[in-house]
């Protein structure tokens, strides 16, 4: 059973630790692997045969969280990214547009800016799954700049999983509470956010440990 991240030592020592069982560390591992290959490709490339990134990033799940089904937000939110080039919508919630008004400086900023963007958060996450499988004993072990990386990366990969859940705002995560008091426990939605609290408790965790204290 997973135990929460804590800070230990200081200085050049300062480490920050916490406990997760294989399971736990596998899901994280193919969650990040998946996520690697969502943003691992250049923006215009096309999945080969068309098929749907969203379910290939669940699908290491388990054998049926890739059917998950559950009830999306009210019709009328629209697409976030470039009207004429329509995309992965998780893409957009990882690099949002520079510019919301103006297609062509929205292009532009895209052009310039995201191939570093992904090479860095492709950096971030194979750094996390890294650590993940050097666990010793069930203990994740970080030091501080990996400690970054790896938050870095959970970010992300909620954004990813949210955005497959269709968690936007508040009144969403109000209807995802509901589906899953609801559901049976074995429905692979409430299976799916189950482990998207997962990866918000953890990487709540994470951060608080990485608050600033006094004596550090």
């Amino acid at each position: 059973m997973a135990r929460a991240f804590t800070v230990r030592g200081k200085g050049a020592d300062l480490r920050y630790a916490a406990r997760l069982d294989q399971a736990e560390r596998a899901v994280l591992v193919q969650l990040f692997e998946q996520v690697v290959t969502l943003i691992g490709p250049p923006a215009d490339s096309a999945q080969p045969g068309g098929g749907d990134e969203f379910d290939a990033i669940v699908a290491g799940l388990g054998s049926d969280f890739g059917s998950v089904t559950v009830p999306d937000s009210p019709a009328g939110l629209g697409g976030r990214g470039l009207p004429e080039h329509p995309r992965d919508p998780a893409l957009d919630r990882l690099f949002p547009a520079g510019n919301r008004t103006d297609a062509e400086a929205a292009r532009e900023f895209r052009r310039l800016t995201e191939p570093t963007l992904r090479s860095r958060k492709v950096d971030n996450l194979r750094t996390a799954i890294a650590a993940l499988t050097h666990a010793v004993d069930e203990r994740v072990e970080l030091d501080a700049p990996t400690a970054l990386a790896f938050l870095v990366a959970l970010t992300d990969v909620r954004l990813v999983v949210g955005d497959r859940l269709g968690l936007r705002d508040d009144e969403d995560a109000r209807r995802l509470d509901a589906v899953a008091q609801a559901a049976d426990p074995d429905d692979p939605a409430a299976y799916a956010i189950v482990v998207y609290d997962f990866l918000t408790w953890l990487q709540e965790t994470l951060a608080t440990s990485m608050l600033p204290r006094a004596g550090r």
